[in-house]
């Protein structure tokens, strides 16, 4: 007979936190890592795979991230328009000066898990060009990265 007993996390057993980062002159990978480790809820004791521990993330100065070497020009984005020859494709350089929140926003949805669970812990993150943010109620803890 065993007489430890497995702990089972539930919903009331979670309590959220809000993080702010600042993306100013780090890497675009590193500040969308350190977001989605956070999102995950990985850095919790209570840490578990099928359910939303994490915490939220206000990531700030995404237009100012970094991209090292000549990713700015050689790295591209694609979609697809669902029609014959509707394949559209642009350049870092060129999705930055129409919406400088993306590439940080698509490097943060791919670091997450491919589902509903993925789709529900993105929903926790908000991403901002500018150094103004709407939570400051929420007083969030701020996070410096390396």
């Amino acid at each position: 007979m065993n007489q430890f007993k497995t702990y089972n996390v539930t919903k009331k057993d979670i309590q959220k936190k809000w993080y702010l980062i600042d993306a100013t002159g780090v890497s675009l990978g590193r500040v969308a890592e350190k977001a989605a480790y956070i999102l995950r809820g990985k850095h919790k004791a209570i840490y578990t795979p099928h359910l939303d521990t994490g915490d939220n993330v206000i990531i700030i100065n995404a237009e100012k991230a970094v991209m090292t070497g000549n990713k700015g020009s050689d790295k591209m984005y694609y979609r697809h328009s669902g029609y014959p020859g509707g394949l559209t494709e642009n350049s870092y350089d060129k999705v930055m000066e129409k919406k400088p929140t993306f590439p940080m926003e698509q490097a943060i949805k791919g670091m997450l898990p491919h589902g509903p669970l993925g789709r529900e812990l993105f929903r926790n993150v908000r991403v901002y060009a500018g150094a103004d943010y709407k939570q400051v109620s929420q007083k969030p803890e701020e996070l410096k990265i390396k």
